[in-house]
């Protein structure tokens, strides 16, 4: 007889066998492995946002061309994340994982004695591609390797937590390392642990695929590739000129048109890139939402947050960098409660009492003022928000993840990492647009604190959308009938 269980409210199908209460040596190592592996990823997402400068000055990268060294990383990660997830699913996700470890590696030695901008671009392509390819591939192989239930719970809340903490981590280390030895070391960084990573996970990490392999859908991966690639190249060009720039708008326009022709697409296709059925599941729909949400306020307030410590209380970017520590203790600190707080209470619960603490923390960085007296304030708020933000990541991990087979989960968990990545993508262009037109072109400190208070606002109301979004959508009908 098949039995369920449910989870955050779902019901989901049981597994036939015991799974097991507690980790093994070997899922220790699994752990270890894809662990170290997803925060060099995390951690290469925000390393050179401080160094951007001493490249640009470095290799002679002209100012409105600096820009290009975030933006073509950011592309490929984004663009290609959700296909290199189904090409996880049909050839083998421990293959992807790491033949993209490996191009990772190569990239970022390449990247770190680049000698000319061409160079150092073709190089943050080749790392954006790795990181689409190695994300989704190391989520899969976590989800596959710890049954559903508090292994796996516990298993995601290390992984978002350690994620969380890499995107902050890359923020101290890029100020850290530019100040004391090279910007060429954000890139060398990578090397070691590649190739450490590579050692070691073919010995522990089994394959994981399905019994059947389908074809590839190709009109859906053009379409929902291309769609992602405009719509993040639109949110760049919107942050640098504003939502009103021709190039911009027409990119929005055309990567909105593609994906409404993409989910067209693959109603009518016979083996789909994404089964619509997956698509109409609510914990992966709005579970992908929240997720986006989250990444989208938490990243984006690092970058408010730079902007305010260096241009309105006039921090080095090493100072700025190391402050965000203590939002990366929170993160951990979040990711370790999440499981705990989710098996005592419910997912939904986790997300709701997550959210609000990230959007109560959040408000109360609009008392920041013009000294660093200030300081006393951020520090606690970025503490206690990162806390609330990691509850909201593992919850929403959780969710996304929950109730499909293990052979659907490359293409779950592909979903979950294209929602992370494009919400990191969209953070910082939508903030920066919002200080742009707050100032209205003033760089002084106070226009500065002025437009970045009425960016924690918008970041604030993002954050509460998402707490309503998870007591309304995600409610269950049972729960409704309760209430």
């Amino acid at each position: 007889m098949s039995t369920t269980t449910s989870v955050s409210g779902v019901e989901a199908p049981a597994s036939a066998a015991t799974p097991p209460q507690r980790l093994t040596g070997r899922l220790k190592v699994i752990l270890a492995v894809l662990l170290v592996a997803q925060f060099m990823l995390a951690v290469d997402f925000s390393i050179l946002n401080v160094a951007l400068p001493a490249i640009g000055d470095g290799l002679g990268f002209s100012l409105s061309n600096l820009q290009w060294i975030a933006t073509a990383f950011a592309l490929s990660a984004a663009g290609f994340t959700l296909f290199f997830g189904r090409v996880g699913d049909l050839i083998g996700r421990k293959r992807i994982f790491l033949g993209s470890l490996g191009l990772l590696g190569l990239a970022s030695l390449v990247g770190g004695l680049a000698t000319s901008p061409e160079i150092l671009i073709i190089a943050r392509v080749a790392q954006g591609l790795a990181t689409a390819a190695a994300t989704p591939a190391g989520l899969a192989l976590l989800t596959t390797s710890f049954p559903e239930g508090p292994l796996r719970q516990k298993a995601l809340g290390l992984n978002g937590a350690l994620m969380s903490a890499g995107f902050t981590a890359g923020a101290v280390l890029g100020g850290v390392l530019t100040d004391l030895l090279s910007w060429r070391w954000a890139f060398f960084l990578n090397v070691p642990v590649a190739i450490a990573v590579l050692l070691i996970a073919p010995t522990v990490i089994t394959e994981s695929r399905p019994t059947q392999r389908p074809k590839m859908d190709l009109p859906g991966a053009l379409s929902v590739t291309l769609g992602l690639l405009a719509l993040v190249f639109g949110l760049t060009q919107a942050g640098e000129h504003g939502w009103t720039h021709p190039v911009a708008l027409v990119s929005l326009l055309v990567g909105a048109a593609l994906l409404v022709a993409f989910y067209f697409i693959e109603r009518k296709a016979a083996q789909p890139l994404v089964p619509v059925h997956v698509l109409r599941k609510r914990t992966v729909a709005w579970g992908n939402v929240l997720g986006m949400l989250a990444f989208v306020t938490e990243t984006s307030l690092v970058y408010l947050l730079t902007l305010y410590m260096q241009k309105t209380l006039g921090f080095s970017a090493m100072t700025a960098g190391i402050s965000f520590g203590v939002l990366g203790v929170g993160t951990v600190v979040g990711g370790m409660l999440a499981p705990k707080v989710i098996a005592r209470t419910s997912t939904i619960t986790t997300l709701v009492a997550g959210g609000l603490l990230q959007a109560v923390f959040t408000m109360v960085l609009l008392l920041l003022g013009d000294t660093s007296a200030s300081m006393a304030l951020l520090l606690p708020a970025t503490f206690l928000g990162g806390v609330g933000n990691m509850l909201v990541i593992v919850g929403f991990m959780v969710t996304a993840t929950t109730g499909l087979p293990d052979h659907e989960q490359g293409l779950a968990t592909g979903l979950a990492s294209m929602s992370q990545q494009v919400g990191i993508t969209m953070g910082t262009p939508i903030m920066s647009a919002i200080v742009t037109a707050a100032t209205a072109g003033a760089v002084t400190g106070a226009a500065i604190l002025h437009g970045v208070t009425i960016a924690i606002a918008v970041n604030a109301a993002l954050v509460l959308l998402g707490v309503l979004i998870a007591a309304v959508a995600l409610r269950t009908k049972k729960q409704a009938a309760r209430t």
